[in-house]
């Protein structure tokens, strides 16, 4: 890892540079010759040359946060070159690039979403990029940055519904289960005493005579 104190005069580029082999990947970067068949089968090359990849991927996720690199990565934006949303209710939103790491090695490129705010798998195949060469804050730099390339209009809700009815316990539910940021329920013993209670208050209908068609609106299935 990067001490900040173990390069005294040229931060974590100078850092990099001068461990082992590194300098190599320097110059490589700055380099207009392709590599050959010859090299390509050269284990000692191809260690470089993966480090003069992450040094220009770690170059390029600051550059990207740069006042030029944000009016770079605007226009590639609009002009919708990392696709669009996924999700259907988004209808098609344009999305950024995003990581979910700022380490090296740790995950794949993915596209976040603005509109849903949701973050997905790139639709592109064998798209072998790593994360750290957008980093986790960029696409909402740009975002803040740029506030007119919000969307003008919030995520749409899908609510299930089985013949029209909202469904106990889920979305657009008056007693919908609640999740906290990690996806744990938060409120289930909540929404389990009101099932509970909607359960008794079935049973009591059916004893007391109740008629089955006002019964079935009572179902704790439903809203």
């Amino acid at each position: 890892m990067y001490d900040s104190e173990s390069s005294s005069d040229g931060g974590w580029i100078s850092w990099f540079c001068d461990l082992e082999g590194h300098d190599e990947a320097m110059k490589m970067i700055l380099s207009s010759e392709s590599p050959d068949s010859e090299d390509l089968n050269d284990q000692g090359f191809l260690e470089i040359y993966q480090c003069a990849m992450d040094l220009y991927g770690l170059i390029h996720s600051r550059f990207i946060l740069s006042p030029r690199g944000l009016a770079m990565m605007r226009e590639k934006y609009l002009l919708g070159t990392f696709g669009s949303c996924q999700r259907v209710l988004c209808e098609r939103q344009l999305v950024l690039p995003i990581g979910l790491s700022e380490e090296l090695s740790t995950s794949r490129v993915k596209t976040y979403c603005p509109r849903c705010q949701e973050v997905y798998v790139p639709r592109q195949k064998n798209l072998d990029i790593d994360g750290a060469y957008f980093g986790t804050s960029f696409s909402h730099v740009l975002l803040k940055s740029y506030p007119e390339l919000y969307p003008k209009e919030g995520p749409v809700t899908y609510i299930p519904t089985i013949y029209g009815f909202k469904i106990f316990g889920q979305k657009g539910s008056r007693y919908e289960i609640q999740y906290d940021v990690m996806g744990k329920v938060v409120n289930q013993k909540d929404v389990d005493s009101v099932l509970k209670k909607k359960i008794a208050s079935g049973a009591a209908g059916n004893v007391n005579g109740t008629s089955s068609d006002a019964q079935v609106n009572k179902t704790p299935a439903y809203k």
